[in-house]
């Protein structure tokens, strides 16, 4: 039935290299992620903040996508003035995790890499909007593998790498005002 799915996608459409991505594409399925520390589309506590401790908050997942070899998690601040401003970029956290716990080190004692955010270092950078209310997405990929990557890549290196390797995609929205 796949196959020959693939075929008529592919003659109504053309053959091209990106088609594969996209064809991928339509096949992610979602599942769910959440926080112990506040619900969906609902305020940050202070603690994970500037104002506060600036630690990373706890989060959970559930659902998978059958075949997930590992997960990565970008967290990013949607209203950042002039671009997305990313807070944390996790990856090759193990398949078999279902959460990970608040206050995240830099150096992880889970097994998995941590990215370059965008306040230019290793980890988590605590949410600290500069005036009003910003929204924070967390954006955590099931994916068929491990990815062949050291620790300190960027999120847009991530981000590119992920592609073609997605098996399901789950969203967290949190938000802070700054004080």
């Amino acid at each position: 039935m796949k196959m020959m799915l693939w075929g008529i996608i592919s003659l109504v459409l053309g053959w091209s290299g990106n088609f594969v991505i996209h064809a991928r594409t339509l096949n992610i399925q979602s599942f769910e992620l959440t926080s112990p520390a506040f619900p969906n589309d609902h305020w940050i506590p202070t603690i994970y903040t500037c104002q506060g401790k600036g630690i990373s908050p706890p989060l959970k997942w559930r659902y998978v996508p059958k075949g997930t070899k590992s997960f990565s998690l970008i967290c990013e601040d949607l209203d950042a003035p002039g671009w997305i401003f990313f807070h944390w970029i996790i990856y090759n956290i193990s398949g078999s995790l279902r959460s990970l716990p608040k206050n995240i080190s830099r150096i992880s004692p889970l097994g998995f890499e941590q990215g370059i955010n965008s306040f230019g270092y290793i980890g988590f950078g605590p949410f600290c909007p500069p005036n009003g209310v910003h929204r924070y997405k967390f954006l955590l990929y099931a994916l068929n593998g491990f990815l062949k990557l050291k620790s300190g890549i960027s999120a847009k290196h991530l981000q590119a790498v992920l592609q073609g390797h997605i098996l399901g995609k789950a969203e967290l929205m949190g938000l802070y005002k700054g004080q």
